[in-house]
């Protein structure tokens, strides 16, 4: 069923080989407010008129998919007029979060140990500090992180209405400021599903926030999926997932725009049922097939792609009380 012919699949390779434009997965200098970002600029072509451009990764946990979140951030910012940050899964109000990013006060560590434990990763604090560091220079024009007090869901709330909840979260925070707005969070929320089905624990299938705000915003709204193909937690993917595909291409890392416009076999196979890997909260290597997003194709659910080879863990921060 998520197989393509093999003459569409290779199209596809061909079309991967000669379109994937590399990027890397350097760490950023945090204290340069000049980071080189030429290999990032098709991504500024990829969400030109949009007011929401979401970054979603297929994992949380690794440290290459979250420096190319930062790096995408920091062009967003610095060259697109972006200044407004949705953190995914948390309220930053609560932790003071925002005030830090605004006015430097408290300590943002000691705040994140207090967070949901995605976010308690030293990538993410360098990110906090780099948006701190930015408002120290431009205190006239700060970036800031979206106050979401829904974003910690109460018990027996379904996952549908989360999705729902979640993109409601965004629209309401951009109707009030009126700022672009980068959302940082994972690919089954962002991933534009209309519907989709994630795998696990047990199948559900529903509009996602994705899907929402693609309704709400329309092509104002971009969809970035960032995907890998293995690391030190994760086995080569199964060869039905769009990553199996995606990782045929001899590169590092690369940005693919998927709007562009391609010859038929390529529509084929971008347009075909798809599933891509996601890493979540019940997720076992050892049955790494089980674990998916799918009821759609990688035309529907993305704008464009950042795709990494290779992938290792983030550098996770102590939680509350030294755990």
């Amino acid at each position: 069923m998520y197989r393509t012919s093999g003459a569409t699949t290779e199209a596809a390779v061909d079309w991967l080989n000669q379109h994937a434009h590399p990027i890397n997965t350097s760490d950023p200098h945090t204290d340069d407010p000049h980071t080189e970002s030429d290999d990032l600029h098709p991504l500024s072509d990829a969400v030109a008129g949009a007011e929401i451009v979401a970054l979603g990764v297929g994992s949380r946990a690794t440290h290459e998919l979250s420096v190319l979140q930062h790096r995408m951030l920091r062009l967003l910012v610095e060259e697109q007029g972006f200044r407004s940050l949705v953190l995914e899964g948390d309220d930053p109000a609560r932790l003071g979060l925002d005030a830090y990013v605004l006015t430097g006060a408290g300590d943002p560590e000691a705040m994140l140990s207090e967070a949901r434990s995605f976010w308690r990763t030293g990538e993410i604090l360098d990110v906090l500090r780099w948006m701190r560091a930015h408002n120290e220079r431009n205190p006239r024009d700060p970036v800031q992180l979206a106050a979401l007090p829904t974003q910690s869901a109460p018990p027996g709330v379904g996952l549908a209405e989360i999705e729902r909840a979640l993109a409601d979260d965004a629209i309401r925070w951009h109707e009030r400021t009126r700022q672009k707005t980068v959302y940082w969070g994972g690919i089954t929320h962002t991933a534009v599903g209309e519907p989709r089905t994630v795998s696990s624990p047990a199948p559900q299938t529903h509009r996602n926030a994705g899907g929402h705000l693609r309704e709400h915003f329309g092509n104002g709204y971009a969809s970035i999926g960032l995907t890998f193909h293995h690391g030190t937690d994760y086995p080569v993917p199964p060869a039905e997932f769009a990553e199996a595909v995606l990782g045929t291409v001899d590169l590092p890392a690369y940005f693919l725009d998927l709007r562009a416009q391609h010859p038929a076999p390529v529509d084929a196979y971008l347009g075909a049922p798809a599933r891509t890997r996601v890493v979540g909260p019940f997720y076992d290597a050892r049955e790494d097939a089980a674990h998916h997003l799918s009821g759609g194709s990688l035309a529907e659910w993305f704008d464009a792609v950042a795709h990494v080879r290779e992938v290792t863990p983030a550098r996770f921060l102590k939680g509350p009380r030294g755990r």
